[in-house]
């Protein structure tokens, strides 16, 4: 049996295909973009009533929605199985697992949610082109100043939090490739910076990112 994930390339879903990627669990994608349209929303409709991506179905069938539920999720029930990979998230009494959480719900609190606005500027601005491009400046403008507060606050390690790789890991390596995109992360979040070029260049995601989330011509920024 495996996992069933509702995604789409490029999109939230890539931190969650890692993660399942590195604990070497099997998944199948169902594509569904659906800043593409109606038809795209209806189909993840299905799953989740926010008809929002992802969407992460168990082998058990418990669907599980957020993507920093499920990325905590995914590394806390496979961390420690025998003969599995690497444990992907803190402990609970690791001292380190305070600023895990703190950080895993500030990305979708300040950071993804700015999404929802950019992907359909209509929803807050309305019809008017001048209004939605207001918005697009600057939620972009947020996005960046919320990379900037959050590298302030953390000293890495060879990854964010030290020297072992977590989800939070993988969450920023894919967010930090989202408008304003990387160029624009690695000026205002050059700490962190170092570590996602280390993710980027992690052996076992190089198949994944290549059909996932590919390394384009012009992908910086």
């Amino acid at each position: 049996m495996s996992f069933t994930v509702y995604g789409a390339a490029g999109s939230g879903s890539v931190p969650v295909e890692a993660t399942l990627t590195l604990l070497d669990l099997p998944f199948t994608v169902i594509e569904a973009p659906t800043w593409e349209g109606e038809a795209e929303r209806e189909k993840v409709g299905v799953v989740n009533p926010m008809r929002q991506l992802p969407v992460l179905i168990t082998p058990e069938g418990e669907v599980l929605t957020e993507s920093a539920a499920i990325l905590i999720w995914l590394a806390d029930r496979y961390a420690y199985r025998p003969g599995g990979a690497a444990p992907l998230a803190p402990a609970p009494d690791d001292p380190r697992r305070g600023q895990f959480l703190r950080w895993m719900s500030f990305i979708p609190a300040a950071i993804y949610s700015m999404y929802w606005v950019r992907d359909v500027p209509s929803r807050l601005a309305g019809d008017d082109p001048a209004d939605q491009a207001r918005i697009l400046h600057l939620t972009g403008e947020r996005i960046a100043e919320c990379w900037g507060v959050m590298d302030r606050q953390i000293t890495p390690g060879r990854f964010l939090l030290g020297e072992q790789l977590t989800v939070l890991d993988l969450y920023v390596t894919v967010a930090s490739r989202w408008t304003p995109r990387r160029r624009r992360f690695a000026e205002v979040a050059p700490n962190m910076a170092q570590v996602v070029q280390r993710v980027d260049a992690l052996p076992a995601l190089q198949d994944l990112w290549s059909r996932r989330f590919p390394f384009a011509a012009g992908w910086e920024g």
